[in-house]
């Protein structure tokens, strides 16, 4: 179907419990897809107050007519996401779509370790398990999460650093798994109005103010903004874009 192009496929969205994460997840079911939500709890819409329209992602997923499927699971761990590889196999015996969106500067700026662990190995955990299914079908679409940051190293040392390794692995990625069929391409987010950016006052006063006068479009991102992206990256829109990152900023970043 037309407006239904990822009819029939599988999606995995990493931290999809809330946040940009969670409006991937909605966006690739309202393509049609079947999505598994994976977060450290389903929960975590309860930490910034974001309003849910169901107990969980996955029952929202399900009320748009899809499949969804909820796993908690630390993608730091690689045991556990391989865990949860094999139970999406179970289940559908195909992965079509991963998104790895799991992430984030939680940490402090010179936290290394824990930036890495979390941004990158993260990232490398679930593109290696992922793509097993997806060489075995000889096609598949992964889009791993960067940041402006990795491009401009504009907030911290470890979390630019390792959103700057994500993109690169992109890169590197994308050249081992283009003779699988697979496509690998990356995002970099600028400034969005995700629950978290919310909660830490991004939409009003000086530092909205101070934001919006730096973005050549006058307006901060919507997590929407982001999800149409991934829509043009998981399609056949983009047959012929691989080990490509993609800009979503409003022009903030010029380079």
């Amino acid at each position: 179907m037309k407006d239904q192009p990822l009819l029939g496929q599988v999606a995995l969205v990493t931290g999809a419990g809330r946040g940009l994460g969670r409006a991937y997840a909605l966006h690739l079911a309202k393509l049609g897809a079947d999505v598994v939500v994976n977060d450290l709890t389903l929960k975590a819409h309860e930490e910034y107050g974001e309003a849910l329209t169901a107990d969980s992602v996955p029952k929202e997923i399900e009320a748009l007519g899809r499949q969804g499927l909820g796993v908690e699971a630390d993608v730091t761990d690689r045991d556990a996401v391989e865990e949860m590889i094999g139970q999406i196999d179970s289940k559908w015996g195909r992965l079509d779509i991963l998104v790895n969106n799991a992430g984030g500067a939680l940490f402090g700026e010179k936290a290394f370790k824990q930036m890495f662990d979390l941004n990158f190995h993260g990232t490398v955990h679930c593109c290696e398990a992922a793509a097993q299914i997806m060489k075995r079908q000889g096609a598949g679409r992964i889009v791993n999460v960067g940041s402006q940051a990795g491009i401009l190293a504009s907030q911290g040392q470890s979390y630019a650093t390792s959103k700057a390794a994500v993109i690169h692995y992109t890169r590197c990625l994308a050249g081992e798994l283009g003779p699988h069929g697979i496509n690998v391409n990356c995002i970099a987010p600028g400034f969005v109005l995700s629950s978290r950016a919310i909660a830490g006052g991004r939409d009003k006063g000086e530092l909205k103010d101070r934001l919006v006068a730096q973005i050549p479009l006058g307006r901060l991102g919507l997590p929407e903004d982001c999800a149409k992206v991934i829509e043009f990256l998981v399609t056949d829109l983009s047959d012929y874009v691989t080990g490509q990152t993609i800009n979503v900023c409003g022009g903030y970043v010029k380079c």
